[in-house]
């Protein structure tokens, strides 16, 4: 059987070990840390916590993928009586109501959004100027960018259908994603994966067969030495906070003065934080030059307005910076297809969630992961046929 090694052990890199070995080639994955998971690595130590704000779309591929496997394991959602209990953030003041103009847009198809032309633009010329804005600050809990109105209007748009809608597809794992990454790694391990951690490789071992180098755009870069695997992302500060429980805590809030977003994940997985806490996470988008303060303020302004007393009720408190790990992000003129290709010549190949592959969020990971599988083996001529599970991105 073809050898394939796979170069980085989050959910891009596992998806690809899991994809080789049920083809049929013999798979090596190697992750420079000494736990797997990638961005989608749960933090340990009394609270579960991952980078940012993480959930499964379950009208996603990856979703598919993940339950006819039976490695999605217990599932959360958020009952209605506190999804009931979100608050909008407007002109200052907290609100109950989101604005009406993001379900007037969502309705409209993802094709009806021109990629040439801004979202602001685009969807201010349909709802004003004022709406238009509160809409694109609104979907800072799924693009992680600081001025989303200034991206393709055609990547908003797609971004604004999958988050506006009833029922909601976000779907929280119990326990957090390193649930899904440990699944993952035993049910790659049970299909005869090698999987090594704490080995960071400075060269590409070409002489084993084809590659999958599913690892930051950085790294790749670093380790490609290819300058110009380059795509532009968020920068987003995330506040991490434990508090004691207070009845009339919101469920979240959502800032619409500016992108930003505050969610109590123990509302939907209590088991995220000890009995009797709330985890609460937050995540600021802040633009190029600002740093971590300009971000922390927000979201503490924030929590004063919507969470009473909250830093009389703080038990643990951890903050970052998030730079270039939240995802690619399209501009005018552009679309998924102008990102980094996937196929690099060589029987090379990349995966991540900032290269040539469509999707929302971990989508593309999971995409390209399973589209660098099915190119290295087809190059080959070897595996079994009739695995590839993943869009057709010729045609997507």
């Amino acid at each position: 059987m073809q050898q394939l090694t796979v170069i980085g052990g989050g959910f891009a890199g596992l998806v690809a070990a899991v994809e080789g070995a049920e083809a049929g080639a013999r798979v090596r994955l190697y992750e420079a840390h000494g736990t797997l998971g990638g961005r989608a690595r749960t933090a340990t130590g009394g609270y579960a916590t991952n980078e940012g704000p993480h959930a499964f779309y379950k009208e996603g591929p990856h979703w598919t993928w993940l339950t006819r496997r039976g490695l999605t394991g217990p599932v959360a959602k958020v009952p209605l009586r506190e999804a009931a209990r979100l608050k909008v953030h407007r002109d200052g003041k907290l609100g109950f109501l989101p604005p009406a103009a993001a379900l007037r847009l969502a309705r409209r198809p993802a094709a009806a959004a021109p990629v040439d032309l801004d979202f602001h633009s685009w969807a201010a010329a349909q709802v004003g100027e004022r709406e238009a804005r509160a809409v694109a600050n609104s979907l800072a809990v799924a693009l992680f960018h600081h001025d989303i109105g200034s991206l393709s209007a055609a990547f908003v748009q797609e971004r604004l259908r999958r988050v506006v809608r009833f029922p909601p597809e976000a779907t929280f794992v119990r326990g957090g994603w390193q649930q899904v990454v440990d699944r993952l790694a035993a049910h790659a391990r049970g299909l005869g994966v090698h999987i090594e951690t704490g080995a960071r490789l400075t060269e590409l071992p070409l002489d084993d067969g084809p590659v999958v180098v599913a690892t930051s755009l950085a790294a790749a870069r670093s380790l490609l030495g290819d300058p110009s695997l380059t795509w532009e992302s968020g920068r987003t500060v995330l506040v991490d906070l434990a508090l004691r429980v207070r009845r009339g805590d919101p469920y979240a809030v959502s800032d619409l003065d500016a992108p930003g977003w505050i969610e109590r994940f123990t509302a939907a997985d209590k088991t995220l934080a000890p009995a009797g806490e709330s985890l609460v996470q937050a995540q600021f988008p802040v633009a190029p030059g600002q740093g971590k303060a300009v971000g922390v303020e927000r979201a503490e302004r924030l929590l004063d307005l919507g969470f009473a007393g909250w830093r009389e009720r703080v038990l643990w408190r951890r903050t970052a910076l998030a730079a270039g790990r939240t995802g690619a992000v399209d501009r005018p003129g552009t679309t998924w297809r102008d990102r980094p290709a996937i196929d690099r010549g060589a029987g090379v190949y990349l995966a991540g969630d900032e290269v040539a592959a469509p999707g929302v969020l971990s989508e593309v990971s999971f995409n390209s992961a399973v589209e660098a599988v099915s190119l290295a083996i087809r190059a080959t001529g070897t595996g079994r046929s009739g695995r590839w599970t993943g869009v057709d991105l010729k045609r997507a």
